[in-house]
């Protein structure tokens, strides 16, 4: 009998999958707030190329909901990130697969976080 504990791929598999998850979901919160902001730029270009004047003008919220949304889906992907590198790294050699370098993963979901920062930058203080 040997008293090393049998090897469970699953578990770093699952580890990849919810990093993998919790980029989709962050990419799909980018692309909604940039959707957002500049759809309010829609609105109120609308009215110069129809003639028609809104009943109530409203304030342009849009833009800094998109921004808020833009930067929350930036910092879910970067949180998701440092989880996905803190939990690797507890994780017994026999449970990763051979061969396997955690830093691709991480520095790609890093530079996806940075691409989303510096788009908000973009959508913050370039005029539309």
């Amino acid at each position: 009998m040997s008293d090393t504990p049998k090897s469970d791929p699953r578990v770093f598999f699952a580890s990849e999958r919810t990093l993998l998850g919790w980029i989709r979901t962050g990419i799909a919160i980018v692309g909604l707030g940039f959707l957002v902001s500049r759809f309010g730029l829609f609105l109120r270009l609308l009215p110069m190329q129809t003639g028609v004047v809104p009943a109530s003008p409203t304030g342009d919220y849009s833009h800094y909901i998109g921004v808020s949304l833009v930067v929350l889906g930036a910092l879910g992907i970067a949180v998701a990130t440092v989880q996905h590198g803190r939990f690797i790294a507890t994780l017994p050699a026999v449970d990763r697969p051979a061969e396997y370098s955690r830093g691709w993963a991480l520095w790609l979901a890093g530079m996806l976080s940075l691409v989303s920062v510096m788009l908000a930058l973009y959508l913050a203080f370039v005029p539309a």
